[in-house]
């Protein structure tokens, strides 16, 4: 919990500052962490021309992400072209201003929407700089982008590359240099592709986010340790994030070539298209009214909205697979835990040690001229991050607000089912529990018992194998014994015609709730059905519906939420 030059110095105190860069991400509060920042560098002597970093002002994916502003969305530009201007004078080796398109990157969006979408933030944010005094080259190079990057390789790849062609072409419209055209770009590794459950296989995400990054040319790359959808990452989270980075730079040498991707006509194809269609997203938020606008009046939901729906019908479907979660579910894996942080405990410790320091009058901020550098003198001096913002005129409650855009983890709706079902386990001493009724010989059931066990597993099923029956009474009788409430029938089609009417009624009378069929009925359905099947499972069916309805009848869902 960082307040003040003395939190910050205390956070920093084994870090050389004259070697490293220090990236800020204080949301609406840029302005006062700045100036903390600044007043740290000057309590260590470090020369402006020494100092690294990024300030990353941006209020707009501020508005995003929280819905809300503590001043206008006008005010909060003007405090970022201010800024702009200050660093732009002073800090030849920082960037003022930030681009984040994971707000919308995480609540859905597609490649060409997040390229575009920060694009139009930016052109924003250059009109604001432009017109606070700086000409297009030094607005262009104050701004710092920051993306997110998924799981699917080659498309991470194209998406990089894509979005510097976006922005040199934006550049160069608005007048910029060839050298302002270069785009400048962060990458962390997207929250929306990471998983609570199994999240082991997070550390293969972070690996192939981390090279499309290198890959693609990122400037900079934040490596996510394995648990940080978990809760706060742990020494051994964090130690393996580091070397994941250190390994694909120092023995995989990704720094070392310009362009890696550059001559594969598939990737510079896949590029062109991106940036084809993301410049045409781009265009129409132009004609919104420009970024703002888009945001304020929820054109930039409806079109995340729109574009998601498709993808959390693959995810459904398991047309997408999430592994570890929806595909190849392991429920015997302990669960990896965090302790959370005592916020109330922070808190206090915080409040009792801000209480002890002498109060600094800020007032004169907002009428300042130069309202960055009575930010820094008052930092210098004491001033927390909450008097500096007080000063500025910012008050929670009021100012610019919107409909957030909340994050969408890909895992999120099975992951639900899961934790509904360890949650039913604590109560009654077992999962909800589903028997595999398979017939005729081993090479008839396996294919489809063993897609089965993957179907149930993913809504948090214990599910009982055995080795096959020969006939329904000896499926039945095991199925008295099992305990279970659903049975699932798994053969061929060839013994289906054959078996599911007898061994679905048969099982009925043994007390199933519900039969499942594993596989497409055809032009069975209907016969089947009366003869006692509830449900078919298959390629292409529903599978998180299907679960859903399944848990309602177990009792473990009501109305889709815990029971």
């Amino acid at each position: 919990m960082i307040y003040c030059v003395d939190d910050l110095d205390q956070v920093l105190a084994e870090v050389q500052l004259g070697a490293m860069q220090v990236t800020m991400d204080a949301g609406a509060a840029f302005l006062p962490a700045s100036a903390i920042l600044v007043g740290l560098w000057q309590r260590r002597g470090l020369s402006p021309s020494d100092a690294r970093g990024a300030f990353n002002a941006d209020p707009l994916a501020t508005l995003a992400r929280e819905g809300k502003l503590p001043t206008s969305a006008s005010d909060a530009l003007g405090l970022l072209a201010d800024l702009a201007k200050w660093t732009s004078q002073r800090f030849p080796g920082v960037t003022a201003v930030g681009v984040d398109t994971t707000p919308y990157h995480d609540a859905g969006a597609t490649a060409t929407q997040d390229i575009a979408l920060g694009a139009a933030t930016a052109v924003e944010y250059l009109r604001a700089m432009t017109a606070a005094g700086l000409d297009v080259d030094t607005a262009a190079r104050q701004i710092l982008f920051r993306i997110g990057i998924g799981t699917h390789h080659f498309l991470a790849v194209a998406k990089l590359r894509a979005a510097r062609q976006v922005w040199s072409r934006v550049v160069e419209a608005s007048g910029g240099s060839r050298q302002a055209q270069q785009m400048r770009i962060q990458t962390r590794t997207a929250d929306r592709v990471l998983t609570r459950h199994d999240p082991y296989v997070n550390l293969l995400r972070n690996a192939v986010a981390i090279f499309a990054a290198g890959v693609g040319g990122a400037d900079a790359i934040t490596s996510v340790p394995f648990d940080a959808r978990i809760g706060l990452p742990d020494d051994f989270s964090r130690r393996v994030a580091r070397n994941t980075v250190h390994v694909l730079q120092e023995e995989s040498h990704l720094h070392r070539v310009v362009d890696p991707a550059g001559g594969s006509w598939f990737i510079d194809q896949l590029t062109e298209e991106l940036a084809a269609k993301a410049w045409e997203i781009f265009q129409e938020t132009e004609r919104q009214g420009g970024m703002l606008s888009a945001l304020t009046k929820g054109w930039v939901s409806q079109q995340i909205d729109s574009a998601f729906q498709q993808r959390a019908t693959d995810i459904a479907r398991r047309k997408k697979g999430i592994t570890g979660v929806s595909e190849f579910p392991d429920l015997a894996q302990d669960r990896v835990t965090a302790t959370p942080p005592d916020l109330d405990a922070l808190r206090s410790a915080a409040a009792d040690r801000i209480a002890k320091k002498p109060t600094i009058a800020t007032d004169a901020l907002a009428s300042a001229t130069d309202k960055m550098s009575a930010a820094v003198t008052a930092a210098s001096d004491g001033a927390t991050i909450h008097q500096l913002a007080g000063g500025l005129g910012f008050q929670v409650g009021s100012g610019e607000s919107v409909e957030r855009l909340t994050l969408r983890g890909f895992a999120e709706p099975f992951e639900a089912l899961r934790d509904a079902c360890d949650a039913w386990e604590a109560k009654h001493g077992h999962r909800p529990r589903v028997f595999l009724a398979n017939f005729g010989p081993v090479a008839h059931y396996t294919a489809r018992a063993t897609w089965s066990k993957n179907f149930f597993e993913a809504g948090g099923f214990e599910v009982i194998g055995n080795g096959g029956f020969e006939g329904a009474d000896a499926a039945a009788t095991a199925f008295g014994k099992s305990g279970a409430a659903i049975a699932v029938i798994c053969s061929s089609d060839k013994i289906y015609p054959d078996f599911v009417p007898q061994a679905a009624a048969r099982l009925k009378e043994a007390g199933a709730s519900s039969i499942v069929l594993a596989g497409h009925p055809g032009d069975n359905e209907q016969a089947w059905r009366e003869a006692g099947v509830d449900h078919f499972i298959y390629v292409k069916c529903n599978v998180l519906e299907t679960l859903r309805e399944l848990l309602h009848q177990c009792g473990v869902l009501e109305n889709g939420v815990l029971a």
